[in-house]
């Protein structure tokens, strides 16, 4: 008898199927070279070399995934994670893995801080329409 006084292991559920732990798919790491570019938003794109990441047997399932998903359209973290149902640390460290080995590029936002100011924007359409 188990933990859960019914017989089963408490790692197993009727409904999702045995449970695989986070840490099991990204080998026990938490972070990737690339873990510093990779917020919520940064847009994961595949690169247009990465024909087929089926054939690159170091590549998880999860991986191919990654790739395969971006390359119909550009993805944020966020909708990886939401997409795969995986958590947003699991798919950060493997866009990482994918940074690293030239499958996918990175695009980050432009910061607020680095936008152009609203008052050149101004400047710049009231130019437009004095021509």
């Amino acid at each position: 008898m188990s933990a859960d006084g019914q017989g089963r292991s408490h790692w197993f559920d009727d409904e999702a199927g045995p449970v695989v732990r986070p840490y099991a798919m990204t080998r026990g790491r938490t972070t990737s070279a690339a873990q510093h570019r990779l917020d919520l938003i940064a847009v994961v794109v595949t690169e247009p070399h990465a024909d087929d990441p089926e054939a690159d047997h170091s590549l998880a399932p999860e991986h191919v995934d990654i790739v395969e998903l971006c390359r119909d359209s550009p993805q944020s973290v966020a909708e990886l994670a939401a997409g795969l149902d995986l958590p947003v640390g699991v798919v950060r460290v493997l866009v990482g893995d994918l940074v690293h080995g030239e499958f996918v590029h990175v695009n980050r936002p432009v910061p607020p801080a680095e936008l152009p100011d609203e008052s050149i924007l101004r400047d710049v359409i009231n130019g437009l329409r004095a021509l």
